[in-house]
Parts: structure tokens; sequence; C-alpha cells
């Protein structure tokens, strides 16, 4: 093992020597990592940190944003609450204060992650962003190129863990038309809160949980939310009968196979939520949990805006074929004159616009292997926050992740230094 280390540290030397002498040249600046490299300073990457620290493993977090959590911060609606009860949201290690409420805000989310980041000692390099990472066959190590101030860096490391995770960047589709709409239109990202559209006739694409939450917000602000259902959609509520629809799902899956926990779950919603077709919500073929399995494709957890549907305070509208001044068409071929467009059409992974690997992502960059098998891939190169199953399974894989890197980070350190004993060991007899 010692063997393997010393070549690796030569390389390095080498690497780095090699980098110092073109500095004023290239305007770059070399970094060696005696450790893994985090891409991500959201909930995965500062947990993967946090399984680290514990271990006394080094390692360095970058982040493009100028924050932890930036998602959360810059891209989140102002009445965003977590979806799920707040003991399957927590991050390793550390649980939400008692006093927090059975679904916290997004504010108090986010002070929960900056609690977690300084109790764990965790500083990310923020507005640093990662052009590209390879793997370099020759030293067997990762290269990691960022940009920074108009500086060009290049981070040196053993181990390279992706937590950009498969929300980073955001979806917006081609409409024909929409160039003339003359409207305001923006992505779901960039909503803050309705009240800036009181009065003003809006129309939300997108029928997931952010469409359903900017609509019913909208409604709240006393505007006109009209909501686009273009494919069908599972929709369940977040409790029945006072309990958690996640818990109930999460206990039932421990003796029940998916199909069986999915009849039972839409069997409970039709009874809470009554036969949504007739107000234009389809359900799909996949139950919930075997669509979010296979698909990715999360259920809606309705937290009050199908009460505003069957009331036709949010209307349902199908899909769009064009807009024009003004106005969009539908395709059935009505039309709906409208003032603004908010895109609630999600989001997607950026991995495969920065890593230069092929086999252990796919062209979507989220990890070939299923859920709990997509972790792990080879040289040194693990992937957290992309299970499909949210700040849970994050927490699942991060775990993972740092006792991985720890027990190898480890094993090496102690080759090490019993290597370097014996040699010193050996001059002193010599001498």
């Amino acid at each position: 093992m010692h063997c393997a280390c010393n070549k690796n540290i030569t390389h390095l030397a080498t690497m780095v020597q090699q980098a110092h002498d073109h500095i004023d040249f290239f305007s770059r600046r070399c970094v060696l990592v005696n450790g893994p490299v985090i891409v991500g300073a959201g909930p995965s990457g500062l947990a993967v940190g946090a399984g680290l620290r514990k271990q006394g493993v080094p390692f360095v977090i970058l982040d493009r944003a100028n924050c932890i959590a930036s998602l959360w911060q810059n891209k989140t609606y102002d009445r965003l609450k977590l979806h799920l009860p707040k003991q399957f949201c927590q991050s390793p290690f550390f649980p939400f204060p008692a006093n927090f409420p059975e679904y916290p805000s997004k504010s108090q989310f986010v002070n929960y992650l900056e609690s977690y980041a300084k109790k764990f000692e965790i500083s990310p390099r923020f507005n640093e962003s990662v052009q590209s990472a390879k793997f370099d066959e020759t030293c067997g190590l990762w290269r990691v190129w960022t940009v920074v101030d108009d500086c060009e860096v290049e981070y040196l490391c053993r181990w390279l863990v992706v937590a950009t995770g498969e929300n980073a960047d955001k979806v917006v589709p081609n409409f024909e038309g929409l160039d003339e709409f003359g409207g305001h239109v923006m992505h779901a990202c960039d909503y803050r809160s309705g009240k800036d559209y009181e009065g003003k006739k809006v129309l939300v694409v997108g029928c997931g949980n952010s469409g359903m939450e900017v609509s019913l917000d909208l409604f709240h602000h006393n505007a006109f939310p009209s909501m686009v259902v273009r494919s069908s959609v599972n929709v369940l509520p977040r409790e029945i009968y006072g309990k958690s629809t996640f818990e109930l799902a999460s206990k039932l899956m421990k003796w029940l196979p998916v199909k069986m926990v999915d009849k039972i779950l839409l069997l409970l919603a039709r009874c809470t939520l009554g036969n949504l077709e007739k107000y234009g919500i389809k359900r799909p073929l996949m139950g919930p949990i075997e669509l979010k399995n296979t698909k990715g494709k999360t259920p809606v957890l309705d937290i009050g805006a199908l009460q505003k549907i069957k009331s036709r305070n949010i209307q349902i509208v199908p899909g769009i074929k064009k807009f024009s001044r003004g106005c969009v068409e539908f395709m059935n071929g009505s039309n709906l004159e409208i003032d603004s467009v908010i895109l609630a059409t999600g989001y997607c992974s950026n991995v495969p616009s920065w890593l230069k690997e092929s086999d252990f992502f796919s062209r979507e960059g989220v990890p070939m292997m299923p859920f709990p098998d997509g972790w792990k891939g080879k040289s040194g190169l693990y992937a957290v926050g992309f299970t499909r199953r949210g700040l849970f399974g994050a927490s699942f894989d991060a775990i993972k992740v740092s006792q991985d890197i720890a027990e190898i980070w480890n094993q090496e350190t102690r080759s090490q230094t019993k290597h370097y004993v014996t040699v010193l060991c050996d001059q002193r007899y010599n001498k």
C-alpha cells in the first residue's frame, strides 16, 4: 500500500511544481488537497463534510454560489416549508431543535444548516464555479478546474464527491410565441411571493409541488391563478388522519411490496381527497412510490391547493399550444388572456456539463445504478443527493460516502506513517 501512496505523492509533487512554474503565465493556482474535493455546499455536501470531520479526514467544499444551500436561500418562494416531517429531513449527527415545528419553514431550515456548518467547522469555498473535473489515469488523481475572481484554480485530489444534486439548474421549456407574449415571464426559482400579482391573471406552468404551492400563494395574494396540467400526476394528502403520509408509507414498505403500498395510499387518498379527475387532474398508471423510484417523479403532497381547485379559485387548464400577445392558446383550442407566466417546470442536474466521465452518470446527470447502490463509482468518485428520495436519501448516502473515504484515508495514512518510521529507524541504525 505504501508504495502506491509514495507513487501518488511523487506525482503530486511533480504536478504541483509544474503548475507553480507556470502560475504567472497562465494566472493559475494549483491546490493539493489531502483528502476529497466535495462539489456542492447544499445539505448533501455539508453532510459528507460533517462525516469526514468526525473521522479526522481533511476536505475542501466548492460551491459556485455565495452561501450554503443556495437553492433554498436564493431560489425558493417565501412560503416554502419542508414537505416531510423534520425527523426525515435532518442531517446526520445533528437533529433539528426540539422547538421546531413538524414541518420547518424555509428560514428555519436554512438556520439549521448554518448551525450545522458551524458545529462541524465546515467552511466552503464560495463563488468558485467548477468548470471541469477529470480523473488523470497517469497519476491516479482527480484534477478539478474552477474559476474564481477571473483566476483559474486547479485542485488535485484522491477523491471527488459530486454533491450538486438533482436540482442544480432550472428547466425552461421552449413555447411557441412566448417571445411575443409581452407580459412578465419568470421561472419559479425567481418567484418569492404573490404580493406583486394582486389582481393579475397568472398562468402557472406545471402541476408539481412547486406549481401547486405557487398557485395557492398567488390566490392568497388576491391574484387569479390558472395552472397548466399537461400530464397525469399523483396527488396525496400530506397527512392522513393526522399522521404523515410519508411516515405511513415508510412503515408499510417494511412489510409490503411497493405495488401493494401504492394501492393502499391511493385508496386512502381517494377517501380523503375525492375523485380529482373531474377537476382535470388525472392519475398516472403507476402508483406514487413506484413512479418516484423508477422515473424520479415526486408525488404532490397537498397542503391546501386542492381545496382552491375544487372551489375554482385555482383554474385547471390543459397543455399549451402557443402564446400570443397577452394570450395563451391551449391544446384543446381554447384561449385565455393572461398578464404573467410563472414556469414551475422543475430542475435538472448539471453534472454532464462539467464532469468528464461517462460510466457512472447518465446523460441526465444521475447515477446509472439505482438506490441504494448509486453512491460509489470508480477511481474515487462518489455521488450524494441523487437518490430521488430527498433529504432522507441524501443523508443515507452521505454517511456511507464519508465512512468509505475515511476508511481508505486512514489505511493509507497509517501505511505512510509506518513507512516513514521504518525509513527513519533504518537511517538511525545505519549511522
